[in-house]
């Protein structure tokens, strides 16, 4: 052991050291890439979903709908990212939504809402259902889709109920004084905001996917869905990553993080007003 130590101390004086730990670190982490690994430092506090937490943090959001949910891994990252508001989430499809409720069932303030889409109009919609079950849709799969990610192929067709967000968020008594939507729902995105005129009156935020690329027949493209929001009176805040061609490299997906223009929190307005 006192030989390894005065080597150590050899190795450090002359900063080879260093250097060896780093070649180490190099070749460790080029015999896991080959197989498929890497290895980062992982810093909580950099991360896409803390940058998001720290967002709703800011601006008060009390309540979360989460329109798209899927099997819950939206829900479920905001509760590891640390939000502790309430969540109500939205899935058509019925075996993501009996997953969906099993993934909320030990969380008192995460609501699923009854299996239905949400959209312009009150009836039935006929859902795609992709093999890959994030992907389904309402709308057709282009060519630039299947081609980027085979796996996402539509394998069948559902028929679900649909109503407006409007609609349900009174049925369900919707609160909260600061909401945030959160809408995946690949392509249909403006059909859910048309359905919501009178809950984006009351919503401080919303997170929705931005195609780069047409991906969905009929879908609307980033600079108009941009457009749209800011036309109702919202503001681009942040992106996220979302779906890249394994093949080619190009991002034809993200998530757009929007916000009203009020950056002041509760606490400073009450202050202004006493000083006032």
């Amino acid at each position: 052991m006192r030989d390894i130590g005065q080597n150590l101390e050899q190795l450090n004086s002359e900063g080879s050291l260093r250097s060896f730990i780093t070649a180490v670190k190099n070749a460790t982490r080029s015999a896991l890439r080959r197989i498929g690994f890497d290895v980062i430092r992982y810093n909580p506090q950099t991360t896409h979903e803390a940058a998001l937490a720290r967002l709703l943090a800011v601006r008060e959001i009390d309540t979360v709908l989460d329109i798209g949910a899927n099997e819950g891994q939206y829900a479920t990252m905001v509760r590891r990212a640390g939000f502790r508001g309430k969540i109500i989430s939205f899935e058509p499809l019925a075996k993501a939504h009996s997953a969906l409720k099993q993934a909320a069932a030990g969380d008192p303030l995460w609501t699923v809402a009854p299996r239905m889409a949400l959209g312009n109009h009150e009836g039935t919609l006929l859902m795609h259902v992709a093999a890959n079950g994030v992907s389904s849709s309402a709308l057709s799969m282009l060519d630039a889709h299947l081609q980027a990610a085979p796996e996402s192929a539509y394998i069948g067709c559902e028929t679900v109920p649909v109503s407006r967000l409007d609609t349900v968020a009174e049925d369900m008594r919707v609160g909260g004084q600061n909401l945030f939507l959160k809408i995946d729902v690949q392509g249909f995105e403006p059909k859910v905001l048309e359905g919501a005129p009178r809950l984006l009156d009351r919503t401080q935020g919303v997170q929705l996917e931005l195609s780069l690329v047409p991906l969905y027949e009929g879908e609307t493209l980033f600079l108009s869905q941009v457009d749209c929001l800011a036309r109702k009176g919202f503001e681009l805040w942040g992106l996220m990553p979302g779906f890249i061609d394994k093949k080619t490299g190009r991002t034809l997906q993200v998530d757009g993080i929007f916000f009203r223009p009020d950056v002041r929190s509760k606490g400073e307005r009450v202050l202004e007003e006493i000083e006032a």
